[in-house]
């Protein structure tokens, strides 16, 4: 292969972590980048609401299939956008190392209780409700720009919430009149895969990148994904996971957020893993 095309989605954001992922790429295996912009279902329908349209693959199928049809060499996703199975003929080759996980509430400034905040996360909302249970909700929808202008200059909502990665990604420290609050995992658990970018190619080429990517984080986003897949969840399940430092966060609609701690041997096994924690847990 003397040149890897890359799919990506045209968003500002995804084309910042594609640009991460050739330049890696050209490094790690000497090889020239090329990248193919394409426009998926979910940022063309800019006013679904993903929570009741299911949201699965809407980031994601065009990019598959420019893989399956061979227009693409390597698709780069968000990883919490990945739905939990993957396409027949199609693997992860590999993780970028992940940075900050963390949820991000961006709040008017001055604020200390917000009334009504902007997300159409059913994970976020329900977590971000333990924080401020009488706060309202409403759906918001939109690059990062647009969605911090929603709040800042339109008064769409008092705040949302963001991922920290995304906002570091896009070079987004501040904006006017806003405040930006990480909130820890026992306030907020991360999506499945948040803070990290995969790297998806057809399985027949998997071994080309075996070495080129993180493992530290593939170990822990297996584990994080192995719970996605037992539990078939998608955008209108409030569901996180989130593995770092020896412990599962880890929250759910029906068991409120819990912790418990990961040993070696449950990160080696991420499948019984999941089955056994879930099981225990009533799920």
């Amino acid at each position: 292969m003397s040149k890897l095309i890359l799919a990506t989605r045209k968003s500002p954001l995804a084309l910042v972590q594609t640009n991460m992922v050739a330049a890696h790429l050209a490094q790690a295996l000497s090889t020239e980048t090329e990248l193919l912009k394409i426009v998926t279902t979910g940022d063309k329908q800019a006013e679904w609401s993903l929570e009741q349209k299911g949201g699965k693959g809407l980031f994601t199928s065009e990019l598959e299939a420019a893989l399956l049809n061979k227009q693409a060499d390597v698709a780069v996703h968000s990883t919490k956008d990945l739905p939990g199975e993957m396409p027949a003929g199609l693997a992860i080759a590999g993780y970028m190392p992940r940075v900050d996980p963390r949820d991000v509430l961006v709040i008017r400034a001055g604020l200390t209780a917000p009334a009504k905040i902007a997300t159409g996360s059913p994970r976020r909302r329900l977590q971000i409700a333990r924080k401020f249970p009488s706060v309202e909700f409403t759906e918001i929808r939109g690059n990062v720009d647009t969605r911090l202008k929603k709040i800042a200059e339109q008064n769409v909502a008092d705040g949302t919430v963001l991922a920290a990665a995304g906002l570091k990604r896009l070079g987004i420290a501040g904006w006017p009149g806003l405040e930006f609050r990480p909130l820890a995992y026992s306030e907020m658990v991360p999506a499945v895969g948040q803070g990290a970018i995969a790297v998806q190619c057809r399985a027949a080429d998997a071994a080309r990148f075996a070495t080129a990517f993180d493992a530290a984080t593939a170990q822990s986003v297996a584990l994080e994904r192995a719970f996605q897949n037992a539990l078939g969840g998608g955008c209108h399940t409030a569901f996180g996971a989130h593995v770092e430092g020896g412990m599962l966060y880890f929250f759910h609609e029906k068991t409120d957020l819990r912790q418990m701690p990961i040993t070696p041997a449950d990160l080696a096994a991420p499948a019984a893993t999941a089955a056994r924690i879930l099981k225990s847990l009533g799920l």
